[in-house]
Order: structure tokens, then sequence, then C-alpha cells
């Protein structure tokens, strides 16, 4: 699984790269903080496959980086993705590295 930390993320987001971010949160965690990712909850990722590309790089976050692995391990294995990339550290690091 590739994974990518957040002063990388940063960096590619700043550069306006070519990326999607998905956040699979709960609506409330996103509500209280996020960094402009498409919400598309852990329980609501598959019903939502086709906002979810497979031609261009996609970072998925959480708040810990652990929802967001299950989520590309799932899609990897049922589905054939190759392009997500897990933040790791999620939200929390997210919060931590920018305060």
């Amino acid at each position: 699984m590739q994974s990518i930390d957040v002063h990388t993320l940063k960096q590619k987001i700043s550069s306006q790269e070519d990326i999607l971010l998905i956040d699979v949160r709960e609506p409330r965690e996103h509500a209280s903080f996020n960094i402009g990712g498409l919400l598309l909850p852990m329980n609501s990722i598959l019903e939502n496959l086709h906002q979810v590309p497979k031609h261009k790089p996609v970072v998925i976050y959480c708040q810990k980086g652990i929802r967001s692995m299950i989520v590309i391990q799932r899609l990897e294995e049922k589905f054939g993705y190759s392009n997500l990339i897990n933040l790791a550290g999620g939200m929390s690091a997210w919060e931590k590295e920018h305060k």
C-alpha cells in the first residue's frame, strides 16, 4: 500500500498537483476540520465508487490513518485500484504538523 506523509502531501497541494483528496471520516468529523477533500464516509464508499477515479492519484484520509487503510485495501483487492495513497497518521498528524 502506498502512503504519503503530511509534509509531502502539503507540498503536492501547494503546487496544485492533480490529485484527489477523499475524506472517509464521518460528516461531523469532516465539519470540524478538513483539508478540502471530498467527503465519502467509509460506510458509503462502495456506493460511490464512480467518484473514485483510477486514472490519477487519490489520497484517502481519515482521523488516524486506520479507516483509510481499510478502505484502500478493500478497493485494491475487490476493484483493482492501484492509484490509492494513504495519508500516514491522518488528520491527527496534519493538525500536529500545522499548529
